[in-house]
């Protein structure tokens, strides 16, 4: 795993190595009805990352592979968790070179309108955005910087504390919003750029939702009544949310479920299910929090997944419960997406409720957001 690789999934679990990846044979056959919904869908993933790692251009099963996820639009992690600003400038020219190169099949997404254009085209749009705030260095000028290479999110920090703001492994006596804080918040409303509160504490979530004029997102996450983490929002959390117009993508991480138990897809529903129930059916989504491809189960893919792991505890950035691999039984395929459509439908919930979660949630959210006066 090169440093790019590294970069690109220490911050949000984003996959490993893309070698000699296959679905998992558990993976549901969607019902003729969630086929048939998922192709007319809209799909947003607010936090999926296609596999860049060997350089562009890519190859023919790389690009089979994105095409078979059926994914509309890809919200994804650059700059790692603490990444520098030269090495996340090489991040979004990786990204752009591969917009170059394959103009046929990726495109940027900036403004909300290419939402649409990425549908009617056929290709895969890709939001970049921000967990980490090294790039940033504690300087308002640099969110501006980053806006116009095309960063349209941005979170305020990642699970331990930073300038703007405390992250969920902070020190329970951390406080919230900084005063820096609460000023990129507000270049980030005046810029158009979405703020994200997946790796917030709670005081730093109170503080943002406050202090945005905008609606805000929490690209993934899961629910803390379900399962108690400190990556799971609670139900005020979840309602505030709602009531300030935002978002929130579920996750399929380990976190939704107590070690060792291994999530399923009715542990991921089940957390769909109370967020429906909390925030209403125009405030949820999905925020896989993965790689197109497939978690790589094999002996080679689960050492890389070790080595990944001591890193992420040596740097302190380890959560609890991160002692399972990374994926749901059930959703370990490329197009994990639509099986989730599928299990929303057999669970009885109504095909516009089913395509709202898929994407148009997401999209009226950013729609909303990313209005903004002439620059």
């Amino acid at each position: 795993m090169n440093r790019r690789q590294f970069a690109l999934t220490t911050s949000s679990f984003l996959g490993l190595s893309a070698s000699a990846f296959a679905a998992q044979p558990d993976s549901p056959v969607p019902a003729a009805a969630a086929r048939a919904l998922y192709r007319r869908a809209l799909v947003v993933d607010c936090n999926l990352a296609p596999d860049l790692g060997s350089g562009v251009p890519l190859s023919k099963a790389t690009i089979d592979t994105l095409r078979s996820s059926g994914v509309t639009v890809m919200k994804t992690t650059i700059g790692g968790f603490d990444d520098s600003l030269e090495n996340t400038v090489s991040d979004i020219a990786l990204f752009q070179q591969a917009v170059e190169v394959h103009p046929d099949l990726f495109m940027q997404v900036r403004r909300p309108a290419d939402f649409a254009v990425a549908k009617r085209e056929n290709k895969i749009g890709v939001i970049l955005s921000f967990e980490g705030v090294g790039m940033l260095e504690g300087k308002l000028d640099r969110i501006e910087l980053f806006r116009h290479l095309g960063v349209r999110v941005m979170q305020l920090s990642y699970n331990n504390t930073s300038a703007f703001g405390s992250g969920v492994l902070a020190s329970p006596a951390s406080g919230g919003l900084t005063e820096l804080g609460h000023s990129a918040v507000a270049k980030m409303n005046e810029l158009g750029v979405a703020v994200d509160l997946s790796h917030a504490n709670p005081a730093t979530t109170r503080d943002a939702m406050a202090a945005s004029s905008r609606p805000v997102l929490i690209t993934h996450g899961g629910c803390a009544t379900v399962h108690a983490h400190p990556r799971n929002k609670t139900d005020e959390q979840l309602h505030a949310l709602a009531e300030k117009g935002g978002v929130i993508g579920i996750y399929d991480l380990p976190y939704l479920t107590a070690s060792p138990h291994q999530p399923e897809v009715k542990d991921y529903i089940d957390h769909m299910a109370h967020a429906l129930t909390v925030c209403g059916e125009d405030h949820v989504g999905i925020g896989s929090d993965q790689s197109v491809e497939p978690f790589d189960t094999s002996p080679q893919g689960m050492a890389e997944f070790q080595q990944l792991e001591d890193k992420r505890h040596a740097a302190g950035v380890a959560a609890p419960e991160e002692d399972r691999p990374l994926y749901v039984v059930g959703l370990n395929t490329p197009n994990r997406c639509e099986v989730i459509a599928d299990a929303l439908l057999k669970r009885g919930y109504p095909a516009r409720v089913t395509e709202k979660v898929l994407g148009s949630n997401f999209v009226r959210a950013f729609g909303e957001i990313w209005k903004i006066q002439a620059l």
